[in-house]
């Protein structure tokens, strides 16, 4: 429990940098562009990308910093390109996952079991669970009828979201990416020093 506390508050102590801030408005940018390049199957399942900007910000700052973003990043793609209403539930949602990719994630090194983890409770519990949930709720339809729909889209995207997820963030890591975002972070700077 003690090492969960630390965890939430190095990521809270990450808010106090502006290169934090400035790295989560260069990801925000990047869902936004992922974004356009979702597929959408009708109005309760959607295939794209645009969430693995979230998952770089869970692994680099945290849960608390993690949430924080994907929370005010689904308003603020609700605000620029509205498509329906505002489901606060699905906003929890995205709250609930980052906090749940940046306890897997931070601080800990990239691995396949993690990411497959992580993605298969955010699957199950948030996105299968709690999302149809919310839009049963939100469009007057059957929980029961949505779920089986939605379960396979999940099931289906489970093991391909986490390849993905993992390749590219071996690739950033290969590549020094990480740990030159790493380097220009003052408060990694003063634990390097010590």
């Amino acid at each position: 429990m003690q090492k969960l506390t630390v965890l939430f508050a190095d990521s809270a102590r990450e808010f106090k940098h502006v290169r934090t801030i400035t790295m989560c408005g260069l990801f925000a940018a990047l869902a936004f562009i992922l974004e356009s390049f979702s597929i959408e199957l009708g109005s309760f399942i959607k295939i794209g990308f645009s969430g693995l900007p979230n998952e770089f910000v869970d692994l680099l700052f945290g849960p608390v910093v993690g949430s924080v973003f994907a929370g005010m990043l689904d308003i603020l793609k609700l605000i620029i390109k509205p498509g329906g209403g505002w489901i606060p539930g699905l906003t929890l949602n995205a709250f609930l996952a980052g906090i749940i990719y940046g306890c897997f994630f931070y601080k800990h090194p990239v691995r396949l079991w993690r990411i497959l983890a992580a993605k298969l409770i955010v699957a199950l519990v948030l996105n299968v669970g709690l999302g149809t949930f919310w839009l049963s709720q939100f469009y007057g339809k059957a929980l029961m009828a949505m779920i089986p729909a939605r379960f396979v889209k999940n099931m289906v995207m489970w093991p391909i979201n986490s390849l993905v997820l993992y390749l590219l963030m071996k690739a950033f890591e290969s590549a020094g990416i990480f740990r030159m975002i790493r380097e220009l972070h003052p408060l990694r700077r003063e634990k390097g020093k010590k």
